[in-house]
């Protein structure tokens, strides 16, 4: 049965949470929702207790930076779960907020009450643990009540210490595969999307990259481009900003208009993160970059134990995606790895090698937003 009222608290902290927490909202237009998102959260009818911007900061000395403002946001985010007294606090990656919400909860007396009460705590995208830090599996466990993870082979990670994890797929997958039919098949559109990430930390260092393999691109005689970037809501004002000092100025789309951009993209220069995602679901040619504080950099490479961070290169085990991280993430390098993309040959390579990852990212019986929002409903039995 289906008639008791479900009220959930859910959080996004950018914009790929954002994507996923619209469409578990608009596959439960009868469930009461509260909390944090963007602006695709707010278009399918939540009323933000505060910018979803505020949350969107990556790496540890640019989160050491952000502390006052995010504990801030902790502490109003308690109060508001305290207030609304929800039954499922539904949280959608951003692990380090999320956790810290919780433990706070956990901790606080009426908290404790209203989980006695019924609440749970769930969580969508699995910590990479097999990347690195494994151990972060256990606290998890001890965390959440429930863990949405994308792949099957991340289940048992997690499952060991007794926290309930569902493989869903991969969030994007049933919105990118609907473009696939409109990818254009030929080489003579010469779109460059350059894609410097959604969140400020990642935008303001990857700028001033983009901006100097544009003008080297033009300088070297590489006519006949067009270099579009897709922007969202938290950092459009920057881009825009930024570009006025271009000698070449790309045109600005909002995130919103990505696939088709995507589609119709020769070679893509991008960021780490979900859009390498995207373009691999698409079979576009990609090159991934990534400069982050060294100190950032420094640890991460002490602790990361794989080779690779595109996730289409993990999963394949090999490098499909020429990647440029840190230091590495040069003019030079990039512009090598751009020459090698204008030949044929190479070209037919990288996509016939993204089709071998196809049968990966999406699960046969459902896709990730219906699959959550079904396991949800579940609390009405």
């Amino acid at each position: 049965m289906r008639n008791k009222h479900i009220k959930i608290f859910i959080i996004a902290g950018e914009v790929s949470g954002d994507v996923l927490g619209a469409r578990i909202m608009r596959e439960m237009p009868d469930v009461e929702f509260v909390g944090i998102g963007g602006e695709n959260m707010i278009s399918a009818g939540l009323n933000s207790l505060f910018p979803m911007s505020d949350l969107a900061v990556m790496g540890i000395v640019e989160v050491l930076s952000n502390v006052k403002t995010l504990s801030i946001r902790i502490k109003q985010t308690v109060d508001s779960i305290i207030s609304e007294k929800p039954d499922v606090v539904l949280t959608i990656d951003s692990p380090g907020f999320a956790k810290s919400v919780i433990k706070k909860l956990r901790k606080s007396v009426i908290g404790q009450e209203l989980i006695k009460n019924g609440l749970r705590f769930y969580h969508v995208v699995a910590p990479q643990v097999w990347a690195w830090r494994e151990g972060r599996a256990k606290k998890y466990a001890k965390i959440f009540d429930k863990l949405y993870a994308f792949f099957d082979f991340e289940l048992p990670y997690f499952t060991k210490y007794g926290l309930d994890t569902v493989a869903v797929g991969h969030p994007i997958s049933d919105i990118v595969y609907d473009y696939k039919n409109n990818v254009i098949k030929n080489d003579k559109d010469k779109v460059i999307t350059l894609v410097p990430g959604s969140r400020m930390s990642e935008v303001k260092k990857l700028m001033p990259l983009l901006q100097s393999i544009v003008e080297r691109l033009i300088t070297d005689g590489y006519t006949g481009y067009k270099f579009i970037i897709p922007t969202v809501e938290t950092t459009d004002d920057y881009i825009k900003k930024h570009i006025k000092n271009w000698r070449v100025k790309p045109e600005l789309v909002p995130a919103k208009s990505r696939y088709d951009i995507y589609s119709k993209t020769y070679i893509a220069i991008v960021a780490s993160g979900t859009v390498s995602v995207e373009l691999a679901m698409l079979h576009i040619p990609a090159i991934v970059v990534y400069k982050m504080n060294r100190i950032t950099t420094w640890i991460g490479r002490l602790l990361i134990k794989v080779k690779w961070v595109s996730l289409v290169n993990i999963l394949l085990n090999r490098s499909i995606y020429p990647e440029y991280l840190g230091g590495d993430a040069t003019v030079e390098n990039v512009l090598s790895a751009f020459q090698q993309l204008t030949i044929p040959a190479v070209r037919k390579k990288m996509i016939s090698e993204l089709q071998l990852a196809d049968n990966l990212w999406r699960r046969p019986e459902g896709v990730p937003g219906k699959l959550i929002a079904n396991d949800i409903y579940k609390l009405r039995s």
